[in-house]
């Protein structure tokens, strides 16, 4: 008995109701002039950037704004609530539950500022370095994803760029 021939390959499957085909497999249904203009391609790629940093984040029960506040106090010590409010554009609503949470694990601590008994002074712990660590290499792997396409002197042009943009766009905010 002879092996009987192998079936051509198929197309792929269509994705399941509910799920997105890969975009690098299937053609952007826009029309040409919109897949040119910046502030759509910036718009889409913010998306995708968003998505990749929070599922990395949220999957260590972490948040962007941990990430925000754990940084700033780790570039320049401690500071008071309306101080790192003011440093990573969290508003000072905000950052009390960001800071709940934080103290929650341990990764920050809060005292009352030796100056100013009225208000605290917030302190970055041994444990928050970890977890900063732990965070900074989460958000680098989807970093990675992202530019992933783009050659490192890309990548750094990229963030030059954008940088510019932000500065003209924003001057003296927060990124």
């Amino acid at each position: 008995m002879s092996p009987s021939p192998s079936p051509s390959p198929s197309p792929s499957p269509s994705p399941p109701s509910g799920q997105r085909s890969s975009p690098s497999t299937r053609p952007d249904p826009a029309p040409a002039r919109l897949r040119t203009l910046p502030s759509r391609l910036l718009a889409r790629a913010s998306v995708v950037a968003d998505r990749l940093v929070g599922e990395r984040l949220a999957a260590e029960g972490a948040r962007k704004w941990h990430f925000a506040v754990l940084v700033a106090l780790a570039e320049a010590g401690p500071a008071s609530q309306a101080g790192l409010s003011r440093r990573t554009g969290i508003y000072r609503s905000d950052m009390v539950a960001v800071l709940n949470e934080l103290a929650g694990g341990r990764y920050v601590e809060r005292a009352p500022d030796p100056a100013d008994r009225r208000r605290n002074v917030i302190t970055l712990t041994p444990a928050g370095r970890d977890r900063l660590r732990h965070l900074d290499a989460l958000i680098a792997e989807a970093e990675s994803e992202l530019l992933g396409p783009l050659a490192p002197a890309d990548q750094a042009e990229l963030v030059r760029l954008l940088t510019v943009l932000n500065e003209h766009h924003r001057p003296g905010e927060v990124c």
